[in-house]
């Protein structure tokens, strides 16, 4: 395979990532709606696109071990294709937390409405949005955007924990409500592990531009290469 033959399959690589990638970011969305207005068709949809995402993740997954074996890439060749392959799996799992979450409302359709002391959509919006700059990361090659993703997870976090606390005491203090607020603590679950696999994407960015491994670090100085 010629330079530019192997360029243009990189180049394919990307783009079904990024179009896998846009499915599973319309998925959170669905996702949410369903939960915000009940509404079993959207799960229906969400159920759909999730077929479609995992058949993406093995279609990629084939292509970026076939370059591996092929071309033997060094350097950040080598370390963009590695990247691909985890960054793949991590959106996999974007796909399998709006599915989660589409299954939580299916169990919840029949019950009452109450006012629950969590904002779930503020807390899927901002996992929504580090999602979103991570992906625009890695289609700028751009690691300082990144690093700004690094940042947000703290805050998806802290909401995670402050639902946690307000819907345990809401089913301590009103027990027949206790279904509503257990479905809500795993959905804010489920938007706690999207943000994380925006954090793996931001992270996976960050060694293929700069060769810099910073999982489980504040914060890595590394040049670019």
């Amino acid at each position: 395979m010629t330079r530019i033959r192997f360029q243009q399959s990189l180049d394919d690589l990307k783009e079904k990532l990024l179009v896998m990638a846009g499915l599973a970011e319309q998925q959170i969305q669905r996702a949410i709606e369903s939960y915000r207005v009940r509404d079993l068709s959207i799960c229906d949809l969400v159920d759909r696109s999730e077929q479609a995402i995992n058949r993406m993740e093995r279609d990629i997954d084939q292509v970026a071990l076939d370059l591996l074996a092929m071309e033997q890439p060094m350097a950040i060749d080598l370390r963009f294709i590695l990247a691909v392959i985890k960054i793949n799996s991590d959106i996999e799992r974007v796909g399998d937390a709006a599915k989660s979450i589409s299954d939580r409302v299916r169990t919840i359709e029949s019950m009452g409405t109450i006012e629950l002391p969590v904002d779930i959509p503020r807390m899927s919006a901002l996992a929504s949005d580090m999602v979103r700059r991570s992906l625009q990361a890695f289609i700028e090659a751009n690691a300082e955007l990144a690093r700004s993703v690094l940042s947000m997870d703290d805050a998806v976090d802290s909401m995670n924990r402050a639902a946690h606390g307000a819907l345990s005491a809401l089913m301590a203090a009103e027990s027949h409500h206790a279904p509503q607020a257990l479905t809500a603590l795993m959905i804010c679950r489920s938007l706690e592990r999207v943000a994380d696999h925006a954090t793996n994407i931001a992270e996976d960015v960050i060694f293929w531009v700069q060769g810099a491994d910073v999982r489980h670090q504040g914060s890595v100085n590394a040049g670019q290469v």
